[in-house]
């Protein structure tokens, strides 16, 4: 973490015969704008013909070797911050089914379009050590491996992690969850202590598969309101203290609530 991309090659496969070079154009067009606004030049790259619509960008990048943001280095009694908020796993499970808002769909969306640059601002001021994304594996997945990594242990508040709407609650109660986050659930449960208070919807929260979910970032006390202040200048969706790691302890993951 905390590179800047430099150049991308566009990786595409498209089936042809069902998607219509309108739609196939506007992926394209997508991508594109997006390097645009990483600032990031695009090179060019290399298309098939594929059953399944797939589209990706290969990126090279620069970092300075003294201010990478593995996330193996946190240390005990360091505050954790989310970036972004929890439930695009949820949600998309619901627009498959036809069971979300359309407003909280483009919410989603809009959320998982945004790219994730302060994670090279926080990196480049020595804000902080420790860093992750939270993607496929959840919140729970991600943090479990940062302790493991950095050999610390972390205590976290369920009521204090951030939604991407209130609607993601009654998604879950109405069975919108995706077969990866109760895989994510299942695998995540052996190094996970849940305090008797932490309810279902909760655990399924902390390990909802995300995509291109936000930063988790372990960051000192004596940087926690310079690192506040660079998520607000840099326009981060949102900037939540979830919890705090600790000495290392029989459990990765210490899951509690004030709700």
């Amino acid at each position: 973490m905390g590179g800047r991309p430099i150049t991308a090659l566009a990786i595409a496969g498209m089936p042809s015969d069902i998607i219509d070079n309108d739609t196939i154009r506007s992926i394209f067009q997508g991508g594109a704008e997006m390097c645009v606004e990483a600032e990031c030049s695009l090179l060019g790259g290399h298309t098939i013909k594929n059953p399944e619509p797939i589209y990706g960008l290969a990126v090279t990048g620069i970092v300075h070797p003294e201010r990478h943001l593995a996330n193996a280095h946190a240390q005990p009694g360091e505050h954790l911050i989310l970036t972004k908020p929890l439930g695009s796993g949820i949600i998309s499970t619901a627009i498959k089914r036809g069971e979300c808002s359309a407003e909280l769909a483009q919410t989603a969306s809009q959320l998982m379009a945004t790219l994730n640059k302060p994670g090279a601002v926080i990196a480049e001021r020595g804000l902080a050590n420790c860093c992750t994304d939270v993607t496929g594996f959840g919140l729970g997945g991600h943090l479990i491996e940062l302790c493991d990594g950095s050999h610390v242990s972390a205590e976290i508040d369920a009521a204090l992690l951030p939604l991407m709407s209130p609607e993601v609650s009654d998604l879950i109660a109405a069975g919108c969850v995706p077969g990866g986050s109760r895989k994510n659930l299942s695998h995540t449960e052996t190094s996970t202590h849940f305090s008797d208070q932490v309810s279902d919807s909760e655990k399924i929260i902390y390990a909802d598969a995300q995509t291109s979910g936000g930063l988790l970032i372990s960051v000192p006390d004596e940087h926690l309101n310079a690192v506040l202040e660079t998520l607000e200048e840099t326009s981060a969706p949102c900037a939540t203290v979830i919890g705090k790691t600790t000495e290392r302890r029989e459990k990765s993951v210490y899951v509690t609530t004030s709700a």
